[in-house]
């Protein structure tokens, strides 16, 4: 897939203020500092498209961006150790939960995952509810030009070990690096097939 053109469209609050569902969308969230922003900026051809913060909790509402004129990408709140409270903290997740299970026109979910670190509780936690919720997903591991190739193949591995543990089924997976722009053909060509996938129902 070439990326010809990509739009900040909306921040919305509520699922119910999001974008009209006319088109595919996927979206992208993980744990705060996972980098997610520079993950959507190297998909999109855009270094500026989603605002990257070295302050954790930076994404607060859920943001639309128009790819192509043709599908959305969404970058949602992160989930986890962002500096804020309680109470605020379940409004995001009663936002995420809401959107997530409610919105009719969302293909997948896209999880990013820390390639430098064992498996996170934090991680499993939230793929599981996305199992509970039946809410379609993939698996993106971000960050491997910050170790080994072989430190990252053993975390990839024990990640997907452990959730071979209470999963019948893997989802799609992929291993990402912002610097080296490693695994961006690989996400757009799978977008590209579900995008296939949704005209042909629609």
């Amino acid at each position: 897939m070439v990326i010809k053109s990509a739009e900040y469209l909306i921040s919305s609050p509520d699922w119910e203020k999001c974008p009209n569902p006319i088109w595919p969308e996927y979206a992208f969230i993980g744990r705060s500092n996972v980098g997610k922003s520079s993950l959507i900026n190297i998909l999109a051809n855009n270094e500026k498209l989603a605002k990257t913060s070295g302050t954790p909790g930076k994404t607060q509402l859920i943001n639309h961006f128009a790819i192509n004129n043709a599908w959305y990408l969404v970058d949602l709140p992160g989930y986890g150790f962002a500096k804020r409270s309680l109470s605020q903290r379940r409004q995001w997740e009663q936002m995420i939960e809401n959107y997530l299970r409610k919105r009719p026109n969302l293909v997948s979910v896209f999880v990013l995952i820390d390639s430098r670190h064992q498996p996170q509780k934090i991680d499993i936690d939230f793929i599981t509810k996305l199992g509970e919720w039946n809410v379609p997903f993939s698996l993106v591991f971000t960050k491997a030009d910050k170790s080994t190739q072989a430190e990252v193949s053993k975390n990839v591995k024990a990640f997907l070990n452990k959730m071979r543990e209470t999963w019948q089924f893997l989802p799609p997976n992929f291993v990402t690096s912002t610097v080296k722009k490693s695994g961006r053909d690989a996400i757009l060509t799978y977008i590209d097939e579900l995008n296939a996938q949704f005209r042909a129902i629609a």
